[in-house]
């Protein structure tokens, strides 16, 4: 979640369309063999067998894992969706929030960790089915039920929460003190403005100031109290999603070309992200930027001299505005022994630097 995410984003094109419609009570059961069993109270009068097409499903994320369990979806006394879970495995991982960054981190923590279980909260089930097929168990936040998990990550925006700072707590409730909890903020909370240089130890905007800083800050208190880290990430993109998306759909835009972004691509968010928690390190503060800040108008002249999209950026219009900040993250690369994979926007093009 960063810079780009004041941004509307136009929808990319979807290359399948599975979504099953969302049903509240779901049973998956693997092999008599499990290792993970179901926790059994009471007989509870509203447990239901799911229709064929989602157990189908739900049975996939489990199967997904060398290591067979037991997953049992019932109703709990809110009617909420629940798992029961007796154990959770050492490298298994919460995602809360597994949008477009959560579902690269579920990849790449899959390939660095096989066997593995992935877990992912999300506010409503309306994409229960995307994320089973592609091998994360779902659920609705707040509703997993047994034992902690070593890892969690939190990747969900503020806009689509009423209480940002109270799904952090449940969050960090998720975690067991090991391992490590890491919540993606924004660099949009540091104070710097006028195309000043920006890094991790930079003072942050004042409490009070600006409301969509305070729901940031105060989110990020509740991390780093808890002990989790929190890794402000810039404007994130990749092919079909990022800001240059958007302008291109625009054609001209009434905003100042003067105006500095910084970048990171998904995949490289994904992988820092990886990194900070496999160093099991308590109450930090990194950033996530590939350190090579763009203008609006140094972005777009390189997007149309790449000749990768089917339409051109015409041109931008404004005068007025703040000229933004230049993010630069040494601290964090060296102490996380961290390096993009795309040092910059213009090398993700395969245009070679000006």
């Amino acid at each position: 979640m960063g810079e780009a995410s004041r941004l509307p984003q136009p929808r990319p094109p979807r290359l399948h369309s599975h979504q099953s419609t969302p049903i509240p009570y779901l049973q998956v059961t693997a092999p008599a063999s499990s290792t993970l069993s179901v926790r059994r109270p009471a007989p509870i009068p509203s447990l239901r067998v799911s229709r064929p097409r989602r157990r189908a499903a739900m049975s996939a994320a489990a199967d997904s894992s060398s290591s067979s369990s037991t997953i049992v979806g019932v109703s709990d006394a809110t009617g909420a969706n629940a798992l029961l879970l007796e154990s959770v495995g050492q490298n298994d991982l919460l995602i809360v929030g597994p949008g477009v960054l959560g579902r690269i981190v579920a990849e790449m923590w899959k390939q660095e960790y096989p066997g593995c279980k992935i877990y992912g909260q999300t506010a409503t089930a309306d994409h229960h089915g995307e994320l089973a097929e592609i091998g994360i168990i779902p659920s609705l936040k707040g509703s997993i039920m047994g034992p902690k998990f070593s890892y969690v990550i939190f990747c969900a925006p503020p806009y689509r929460s009423e209480d940002y700072v109270g799904d952090l707590r449940v969050a960090a409730s998720n975690w067991n003190g090991e391992g490590c909890f890491l919540f993606t903020s924004s660099s949009a909370v540091y104070d710097c403005s006028d195309n000043g240089l920006c890094s991790e130890d930079s003072p942050c905007v004042p409490i009070g100031q600006s409301p969509r800083t305070d729901v940031l800050l105060k989110a990020e208190n509740v991390v780093l109290e808890a002990g989790g880290c929190v890794l402000r990430l810039v404007g994130l993109y990749k092919s079909d999603r990022g800001p240059h998306v958007y302008w291109l759909s625009k054609g001209t835009l009434d905003a100042r070309p003067d105006h500095i972004l910084n970048l990171i691509h998904y995949e490289d968010a994904a992988s820092l992200a990886i990194a900070i928690m496999n160093k099991r390190l308590r109450s930090r503060i990194f950033v996530g930027c590939d350190n090579e800040p763009l203008s609006r108008q140094e972005i777009m002249d390189r997007v149309n001299r790449s000749g990768k999209f089917d339409t051109e950026f015409q041109g931008f219009t404004g005068t007025d505005g703040p000229l933004g900040k230049r993010m630069e993250n040494s601290k964090t690369r060296a102490e996380i022994g961290w390096q993009p994979k795309y040092p910059s926007f213009t090398e993700f093009l395969g245009l070679s630097n000006l």
